[in-house]
C-alpha cells in the first residue's frame, strides 16, 4: 500500500505544481524537476527500478504519438529547412560538442561514452517550451519549428544513442558495419509507420466503447514502439509517422463522442508521464550524491556545468548561424522556401532549448555497468534542470522583451473555416420544412453572418440539441475534411474546428446513445 500512497502524493503535489505553473506562465516541467530534487533528499521515500528498455517504450512511445497527432503535415513540409537544421545540424554538433567537453574534464571517459552524453542531452522538449508559449501569442510558424523540432530531433538522438552505446559495449566502430543498420532503421520506420497507421484506423472502425478505445490505442502504442525495436527499425520514426497518419485517416471513421473521451484521456496520461520520468530520475540523485566525496562532488558540478553550458551556446549558435547563411543565401540565389526568419525570432528559437522527459528517459535507459552512469546521469538531470529553470523562468520576460508580432495565421483560417461549414451546415437543411429546420437555419444564419463579419470568426457557444444537428454537423465536417485535404487550412485549423463541430455533434446525441 505504502507505495500506492506514495504515488498518490506525488501526483496531487504534482498537480498543484502545474497549478503555480500555469499562473506563473512558466513551464510546469522546471516545477516537476524542482520537485524531483526535493524528492530525492526526503527519507525512506521508496525508490522504485525500472528497466532500462521499458523506460524509453513507457515515457517516448505515448508522449511522441500524442504530439505527432497534434502536428500539422503540411506546415511540416513548408518549413521543413529550418526544422531539417535543428534536426540533424543542431543535434548532431551539440553531440560532438558535449562529447569533447565532457573528454576534456573527465579524461578516462571514453569517447563512445562522451557522445553518448552528447545524444542524451542534445534533443530539447518541445512541451516545456510550448507550456509557456501556450500563454502567449508566438507566431505561428515558430511554433511549428519547435514543434517540427521536437517530434523529429528524438529520431535523430536516439539513433547517435544507439549507435554510440553499442561502441561501448563492443569497443570499436565501423561505419561500413552501421550504415546499413542505420538506412533500414531510418527506411523502415518511415514506411512501417504508415502502412501499420492505415491498418490500425481500419480495425478501430469495429470499437464503439470509449474505455476499449482508449486501452487498445495504448497497447497499440507500446505495441508499435517495442515490435519496431524489436525488427530493429526506428521506433520514434515508426512512431511518429503512425501519429501523423492516423491523424489524417481517423476523422472520416471516428465517431465524436470516442474523439473527445480519447483525447481527455490522452493529455491527462502525457501529464502523468512526464510527473513519473521527472520522480524516477530525482530519485536516483540522492543515492549517487551520498555516495561521492566532496570533492567528487565538486568536479561532478564542475562537468555538468560545463555541460549545461555547451548545450545553450552550440544551440545559439548554430541557430543564429544557420539564420544569417539563410538570409545570405537568400539575397544571392533568391528565396528556397519560406524567408528566413528575423533575428529576435532566431533567438527565441534558439532560446527554446528547454531539455526535459526525452533526456531524462535516455539517462534512465543507460545500463548499470555503463562507463561513468553516476557522473552521466547526474549531469543529464542538471542539464535538464539548469535549462528549465534558467531558459524556461525567462523565456516569458524575453517574448515580452521582443514584441513578437503574428498576423494569426491560424486564426484566419479558423474564420474562413468556420464560415464555410456554418454555410454548408445551413444548405443541408435547405430540404426541410419542419419549424425546428426552420429555426436551426435562422441560427446558423445568424452564426455565419458573425462569422463572416470578423477574421477570428467568432460564433455562439451552443447551438439547439436535435437529430438535425447532428445531420448539419455531419456536413460541416466533410467540408473542413476536404478543405485540408486540399491544403487551404492547415491541421492547428482543422483540429479546432473538429472540437467545435464534437461538441455540437455530442449535444445533440442522448446519453443513452453514447453509452453502450
Amino acid at each position: 500500500m505504502l507505495i500506492f500512497e506514495w504515488i498518490a502524493g506525488v501526483l496531487v503535489v504534482a498537480v498543484l505544481l502545474a497549478g503555480v505553473a500555469r499562473r506563473l506562465g512558466a513551464p510546469f516541467p522546471a516545477f516537476l524537476a524542482i520537485g524531483g530534487v526535493v524528492l530525492a533528499f526526503v527519507p525512506q521515500v521508496p525508490r522504485p527500478g525500472l528497466d532500462p528498455d521499458l523506460a524509453l517504450a513507457l515515457f517516448l512511445a505515448p508522449v511522441l504519438l500524442d504530439a505527432a497527432y497534434d502536428t500539422s503535415l503540411r506546415d511540416l513540409k513548408r518549413n521543413w529547412m529550418p526544422i531539417a537544421g535543428l534536426v540533424v545540424g543542431a543535434v548532431g554538433v551539440t553531440t560532438v560538442a558535449v562529447a569533447l567537453v565532457a573528454r576534456w574534464l573527465v579524461p578516462d571517459l571514453p569517447l563512445a561514452a562522451g557522445i553518448v552524453l552528447g545524444a542524451i542531452v542534445a534533443p530539447p522538449d518541445a512541451v516545456a517550451a510550448l507550456s509557456v508559449l501556450a500563454h502567449l501569442r508566438l507566431p505561428h510558424r515558430l511554433v511549428t519549428i519547435l514543434k517540427g523540432e521536437s517530434l523529429f530531433n528524438d529520431a535523430s538522438s536516439l539513433l547517435i544513442y544507439r549507435l554510440a552505446l553499442g561502441a561501448v559495449a563492443t569497443g570499436s566502430f565501423s561505419v561500413a558495419e552501421v550504415a546499413p543498420t542505420f538506412l533500414i532503421g531510418v527506411v523502415g520506420g518511415l514506411v512501417a509507420g504508415p502502412v501499420l497507421a492505415m491498418l490500425y484506423v481500419r480495425l478501430m472502425r469495429r470499437v464503439t466503447d470509449p474505455p476499449s478505445l482508449v486501452v487498445l490505442q495504448f497497447v497499440a502504442t507500446f505495441g508499435l514502439w517495442l515490435a519496431a525495436e524489436r525488427v530493429e527499425v526506428s521506433g520514434v520514426l515508426t512512431v511518429v509517422s503512425f501519429g501523423l497518419t492516423v491523424s489524417r485517416l481517423s476523422p472520416q471513421t471516428m465517431p465524436a463522442h470516442l474523439r473527445v473521451t480519447s483525447n481527455t484521456v490522452w493529455e491527462t496520461a502525457v501529464f502523468v508521464l512526464n510527473v513519473l520520468a521527472f520522480v524516477l530520475i530525482g530519485l536516483q540523485i540522492g543515492p549517487i550524491l551520498e555516495g561521492l566525496s566532496p570533492e567528487e562532488r565538486r568536479h561532478t558540478a564542475v562537468v555538468a556545468a560545463a555541460v549545461f553550458a555547451t548545450t545553450v551556446v552550440v544551440r545559439l549558435a548554430w541557430v543564429l548561424g544557420a539564420r544569417a547563411v539563410a538570409r545570405l543565401w537568400h539575397r544571392l540565389f533568391g528565396p528556397v522556401g519560406p524567408a528566413p526568419i528575423g533575428l529576435r525570432s532566431g533567438t527565441t528559437v534558439a532560446w527554446c532549448g528547454m531539455r526535459g522527459v526525452v533526456t531524462i528517459a535516455l539517462a534512465l535507459a543507460l545500463p548499470g555497468d555503463f562507463p561513468h552512469r553516476d557522473l552521466v546521469v547526474l549531469t543529464a538531470f542538471c542539464v535538464v534542470l539548469g535549462t528549465l529553470v534558467i531558459q524556461g523562468l525567462t523565456l516569458r520576460p524575453l517574448l515580452a522583451w521582443f514584441s513578437l508580432g503574428d498576423d494569426d495565421p491560424v486564426g484566419i483560417e479558423i474564420g474562413r473555416a468556420r464560415a464555410a461549414a456554418y454555410r454548408a451546415a445551413r444548405d443541408s437543411l435547405s430540404d426541410e420544412t419542419s419549424p425546428h429546420a426552420e429555426a436551426l437555419r435562422r441560427e446558423f444564419d445568424a452564426a455565419l453572418r458573425e462569422a463572416e463579419a470578423h477574421d477570428e470568426g467568432l460564433a455562439p457557444a451552443s447551438l439547439p440539441a436535435d437529430g438535425l444537428r447532428r445531420r448539419a454537423a455531419e456536413a460541416a465536417r466533410a467540408v473542413i475534411l476536404d478543405l485540408r485535404e486540399r491544403d487551404e487550412i492547415g491541421d492547428d485549423a482543422y483540429f479546432r474546428l473538429e472540437e467545435e463541430l464534437d461538441w455540437t455533434e455530442l449535444s445533440a446525441t442522448p446519453r443513452e446513445e453514447v453509452v453502450p
